[in-house]
């Protein structure tokens, strides 16, 4: 059917879409403009490929309608560089009758619709409005993805600094905890400290991920927390205990694991405060494990409690030299310590213990010395 240029008056009209009309025979430019120009839209003609992607690549559009058949550059390669260019903006291919096979091959390189010559106004206009309103449901989809993402990122952000004053605040809890053992049990002052940071220094050299490395350090931390429920005279007795009153101490495992393992976070603390006084060749107590059935955190601080008693003054003894404590440790390997760790244990120098022990004292943040 001919074209039309008279455009009825009840057709609606649109906001300013940006429409680049491509032809090589200026009478159909003139038309398509005219046409499209009466619904709203505002229209940039060009009479080739060329000219159109130079147009492109100063403006932006929302439409391209573009014959095929053009000198200098054709609609089928137009539409490849415009895909580079903005592989969202939908792109009409108009063509004549014989040309329909080209036009597939159109639609198959991403043309969004193809129009055939000659073509009645209605058909222009529908095509038209179905690519306009295909765009703008393509970008308001691209948009919401992309709020969507920035507000992902933004509540991930705001969970984890919220988790990370959780994790500061069971700290506190945890300090606490320690700075009243201390008080009651003065005689090892400074020694959760330094055990912890004993435990975690050989937990890191052995390669434990950073999840495990913070139970284990609140564990090491929390170890003798069950010598609050230890009386006072036998924790503070001078003298050797008897055998009852060993029985008695050696509760103070069960006694910690019943009050930690109650709370969520320390669940896993909880198992090392319980076995930390197992031996590797399951002569310790209270349950009698053996090898790997002692969880790993406490056979790390099994050597970094020796470590630690061994370089520290006691009312009893002034502290021995780091090589005394290497001796011993070597010694017991396999019996009392799992001889992986040991071996960790003596690839670090001495110098490095000394530091961590002259180092670590009160005032304190448990999460300081997971990085010590």
């Amino acid at each position: 059917m001919p074209w039309h240029i008279m455009v009825p008056s009840v057709e609606p009209t649109v906001d300013k879409v940006k429409v680049l009309v491509v032809d090589d025979e200026e009478a159909i430019r003139e038309v398509v403009s005219t046409l499209l120009d009466a619904q709203g839209y505002r229209c940039t003609v060009c009479s080739n490929g060329r000219l159109a992607l130079e147009a492109f690549r100063n403006d932006t559009f929302d439409l391209v309608l573009s014959d095929i058949v053009m000198p200098e550059m054709d609609g089928l390669r137009l539409l490849g560089e415009l895909r580079n260019f903005d592989p969202d903006v939908p792109v009409i291919m108009v063509t004549a009758m014989h040309d329909i096979s080209i036009a597939l091959e159109a639609i198959r390189s991403g043309a969004y619709d193809y129009i055939l010559k000659p073509f009645e106004k209605d058909q222009l206009h529908l095509s038209v409005r179905r690519a306009i309103e295909h765009r703008r449901l393509v970008l308001e989809n691209r948009n919401y993805q992309s709020d969507l993402e920035h507000l992902v990122a933004e509540r991930t952000q705001q969970l984890s600094i919220a988790l990370q004053d959780l994790e500061q605040s069971y700290d506190y809890t945890l300090e606490a905890l320690g700075g009243a053992l201390d008080a009651k049990d003065a005689e090892t002052e400074g020694h959760c400290q330094r055990v912890t940071a004993f435990t975690i220094t050989i937990a890191k050299a052995m390669g434990v991920e950073k999840g495990l490395l913070r139970h284990i350090a609140r564990g090491a931390f929390l170890h003798d927390i069950g010598k609050m429920g230890v009386p006072d005279q036998i924790l503070r007795k001078p003298g050797p205990l008897t055998t009852e009153e060993r029985e008695i101490m050696r509760r103070h495992c069960d006694i910690g694991f019943t009050v930690l393992q109650r709370i969520p976070f320390l669940k896993e603390a909880a198992e090392i405060v319980l076995a930390h006084q197992e031996c590797y060749d399951g002569s310790g107590y209270p349950r009698g494990l053996r090898g790997e059935q002692i969880p790993l955190g406490a056979r790390i601080f099994a050597v970094a409690d020796t470590l630690d008693a061994m370089i520290s003054d006691r009312p009893y003894r002034k502290a021995l030299p780091i090589s005394a404590a290497r001796d011993e440790i070597r010694r017991f390997s396999g019996r009392q310590f799992d001889p992986r760790v040991v071996e960790v244990f003596l690839a670090q120098s001495d110098s490095l213990w000394i530091a961590l022990h002259e180092k670590i004292a009160d005032p304190f943040r448990l999460t300081q010395l997971e990085h010590a």
